[in-house]
């Protein structure tokens, strides 16, 4: 059985498609890699850390924190003050119940103080806009420690 020119030259061309994806897997997965990891990144990390610490919180290493948070504080600077995202995070301090068996339950001042020192850290100028509503919630010392 003999094959066609048209075949070969098909066969190069997923070959080479097949090299083409790969490289730009490659590509972008080094440079989303080293996109959190830069100088400003880790200096904030460590405010953070030192912040967390003085405050007796449990503090995560470094590198968790730069690949979580980044440059910018990703997710948790992204209109904080917001109503969905103030919709989210009510809806986190429930019972997790749904339909009429949820109900909001006194959740711990320090879980809510912790979101406010990363707020502080990495977008300083959007902590004012939730400070009013941090302070409107009914908080207590739930945790034991």
């Amino acid at each position: 059985m003999t094959r066609s020119p048209m075949a070969s030259r098909h066969r190069w061309i997923y070959l080479g498609s097949i090299v083409l994806l790969v490289a730009m897997l490659v590509t972008g997965l080094l440079s989303f890699s080293q996109l959190h990891a830069t100088d400003l990144a880790n200096e904030k990390a460590k405010q953070l850390s030192a912040k967390l610490g003085s405050a007796g919180y449990p503090v995560p290493t470094n590198d968790q924190i730069t690949h979580t948070l980044g440059e910018d504080g990703g997710a948790v600077c992204e209109d904080p003050a917001n109503a969905l995202n103030q919709a989210q995070w009510k809806y986190g301090m429930s019972n997790g119940a749904g339909g009429p068996g949820q109900r909001p339950v006194l959740s711990d001042a320090a879980i809510v103080r912790a979101e406010a020192i990363v707020l502080s850290v990495y977008c300083p100028d959007r902590l004012a806009a939730i400070q009013g509503k941090i302070e409107g919630l009914d908080l207590r010392d739930t945790v034991r420690k």
